[in-house]
């Protein structure tokens, strides 16, 4: 699969010198159509979506983060955070939340390239980035932002048997959302929904 999926990468995704200013074309909402409720005013975010080249498997990285956060506390995500006004682009603020966050260096890092940018419930507008990291590396987390690190499989993430639509009441209401349940960690919501998307942007 890494030849293949690097082949992927480096052809299906977006430039990362184009600044998108349209509207997210995928969002929490992306299984709920019927959601009318007026979005949060817009807040720009951008992720780093780490894609290790283990010689026995290509991996993702990701975060829990710290259980101690006012928003999205606990949950499995990718590094990343707010674009600042001191960051140039997109890519300038996930490279910085990454090494702020998990402490990966810039040396190990190719990004590669953007895919659909991605509207939460909560109002941010994240442009995520995939990268490919060589392995070598060593991480330093930050415990006020991130609780734990691990890696998922690309095969198993890539995988739409492992891609589960599940339902869950929010606001007095009915939602539906994205889940991949891997060995302890339940990935969800916008996480699952931005890798669903590179799922469709790759091989749909």
């Amino acid at each position: 699969m890494s030849e293949d999926f690097e082949r992927l990468l480096r052809t299906r995704l977006d430039p990362l010198d184009v600044v998108l200013t349209a509207a997210p074309p995928r969002s929490d909402n992306d299984l709920n159509p019927d959601w009318n409720e007026p979005p949060p005013p817009a807040r720009e975010a951008a992720v780093l979506a780490p894609i290790i080249k283990r010689p026995g498997g290509w991996t993702m990285l990701l975060t829990e983060r710290s259980h101690e956060l006012a928003m999205h506390s606990g949950q499995v995500a990718f590094p990343g955070g707010r674009v600042d006004e001191t960051d140039a682009s997109p890519l300038a603020a996930a490279l910085r939340e990454t090494q702020e966050e998990v402490g990966l260096a810039r040396d190990f890092i190719d990004p590669i390239g953007a895919w659909d940018r991605y509207r939460t419930i909560t109002g941010y507008h994240v442009t995520p980035i995939a990268a490919l990291i060589e392995p070598g590396f060593t991480l330093t987390t930050d415990p006020r932002e991130v609780a734990s690190v691990f890696e998922a499989p690309l095969d198993f993430l890539m995988d739409p048997a492992n891609h589960e639509k599940r339902e869950a009441e929010f606001r007095g209401r009915q939602r539906f959302y994205w889940a991949m349940p891997y060995e302890g960690h339940f990935i969800w919501g916008a996480t699952a929904g931005m890798i669903r998307a590179l799922y469709e942007r790759l091989y749909e």
